[in-house]
């Protein structure tokens, strides 16, 4: 843990690109978040509507989006980018220059509490056409085949991909599994993490058990949620307005324990 990570931001399902002038209303949320000088933010899956993490699938969306986060990184803050169901290869080198860390969880001490951030489109584990469907697409030739592409091959990619996306796993994030969220939970609790943060339901929805909670970021897309946490380990949301779930059709405590991995 480094001592400078006293204030992080988190933002969830932001799926910039997926509307007209969204673009401009992240960089004016990006101004927001750097102007509280946080030394860490967190985008906790489906920063895009579809992000790979070669450049022949980027647009002047994307490309624009990304040196939004190169900006953040010049400024000192530590950008992290948490896998969601909408991005893919998140570990390649072509965006080194925009992220210090990806992966599909994130972990963190703050206030003594441990944090574990995921996505959270697995949760849903009886979704077997979904979970099959992100195995082939995150395979490893997957990752070859996308390597290979020709860039207006690629584009087409993109967007069949988010086409896909918008009926892929739709019932299950409509309605709320609030049973396996909150099963979820508690085996992330018994793992020993003390707070829980999800994306992907794009809806508040919070589980308490003593001094331990999950709960799941509201979606940025709508309402433009900033969870913050401070040294005092508490997360604290700030939205620019309520809005209702709209979807057509550095190691860490938690990633090297394998035993407390397996609670995912």
């Amino acid at each position: 843990m480094l001592a400078w990570l006293v204030l992080r931001a988190v933002l969830a399902d932001l799926h910039v690109g997926q509307g007209p002038g969204d673009i401009d209303r992240f960089v004016s949320s990006i101004a927001g978040v750097r102007w509280r000088g946080p030394g860490e933010v967190v985008f906790l899956g489906d920063l895009f509507r579809a992000l790979v993490g070669f450049s022949r699938f980027w647009d002047g969306t994307v490309r624009r989006g990304l040196d939004e986060l190169a900006s953040l990184r010049r400024g000192g803050t530590r950008v992290v980018l948490v896998e969601g169901n909408r991005d893919f290869f998140l570990d390649a080198p072509e965006l080194d220059p925009y992220r210090d860390a990806a992966g599909p969880v994130h972990s963190f001490v703050a206030g003594g509490r441990r944090f574990l951030l995921e996505h959270g489109d697995l949760i849903n584990r009886a979704d077997r056409a979904y979970r099959f469907w992100r195995t082939v697409s995150k395979s490893a030739p997957a990752r070859l085949w996308a390597r290979l592409l020709p860039r207006r091959i690629a584009h087409r990619i993109v967007l069949g991909t988010e086409s896909r996306l918008r009926e892929t796993n739709f019932t299950y994030r409509r309605d709320l599994p609030t049973a396996d969220l909150t099963a979820a939970a508690l085996r992330h609790f018994a793992a020993g993490v003390d707070v829980v943060l999800w994306g992907h339901f794009h809806r508040s929805w919070v589980f308490e058990q003593g001094n331990r909670e999950a709960r799941i970021v509201p979606g940025w897309l709508e309402t433009g949620a900033v969870v913050w946490i401070g040294e005092d380990g508490k997360p604290a949301v700030e939205a620019e307005r309520n809005g209702q779930f709209v979807d057509s059709s550095s190691c860490s405590w938690y990633q090297g324990d394998e035993k407390r991995a397996e609670a995912r």
